[in-house]
């Protein structure tokens, strides 16, 4: 009942984060949609082989393919399907497939390759932004989890933790000079690595809910992060 009066007291202020949940997420199960027989090469008609490695190009005619609609994030990306990931892996990977199909290397191919590197491209981009950042990680491995947090939804959260939100925001609009931002920034920072901690051991026991609880939290303290970057320009 007070989480309630709480949440709309943050809305009425501005203070109820925004945003992030109503990200599109690709929407992937590649072990259930995965089918059996490779597809055929949209080019020569071959076969596109063994479905392992990046798939990118026909084996025979090396024209580029359409993205695979049932490959996830984590398997694009070559990472394990886990909240824990290596980022300097990850940016390795990033530009490792970028040189592979940015549309910049397409330029004089056909126009369904064109098309197609723009999507690789696109789908590339969105894949390394989703899994770079822990919140936006978080929710994708959460969606592949069959667990969606939907827009708009009024997460009950506890009183105490609303008040400390609250008070935040409150220090953050009184707040004047690069002392007390940091201050602030400091103390937010270190909200976010302790919940991050918090999900990753609430996903290696499979405990979802309590993922999406704590989630749900560091999404709160990212809408703070923005307002602290908003504050920082200079008008």
């Amino acid at each position: 009942m007070w989480g309630g009066r709480t949440g709309a007291i943050l809305r009425a202020s501005g203070w109820w984060p925004t945003g992030v949940f109503g990200r599109r997420l690709l929407n992937c199960n590649a072990a259930s949609l995965a089918g059996s027989s490779s597809p055929r090469c949209w080019n020569c008609g071959g076969l596109g082989g063994p479905p392992r490695g990046d798939r990118f190009f026909c084996p025979q005619c090396r024209a580029l393919q359409p993205p695979d609609p049932t490959r996830d994030y984590f398997s694009l990306m070559d990472c394990n399907r886990s909240f824990r990931v290596d980022t300097v892996k990850l940016q390795h990977r990033y530009q490792q497939l970028q040189r592979l199909v940015h549309p910049d290397f397409f330029s004089q191919r056909s126009q369904n390759e064109k098309d197609f590197s723009e999507k690789h491209s696109t789908l590339v981009n969105e894949a390394y932004k989703t899994l770079l950042a822990p919140l936006s990680r978080g929710l994708y491995l959460l969606k592949l989890h069959g667990v969606e947090i939907p827009e708009g939804t009024d997460y009950e959260m506890d009183s105490q933790f609303l008040m400390e939100i609250m008070e935040i925001n409150e220090k953050l609009a009184e707040a004047q000079g690069e002392t007390a931002m940091k201050e602030i920034e400091s103390i937010v920072r270190a909200k976010q690595k302790e919940l991050a901690d918090d999900v990753s051991r609430a996903f290696e026991r499979d405990n979802f809910e309590k993922a999406k609880e704590l989630l749900t939290k560091m999404r709160y303290f990212s809408n703070v992060e923005e307002k602290i970057k908003l504050k920082k320009i200079p008008l």
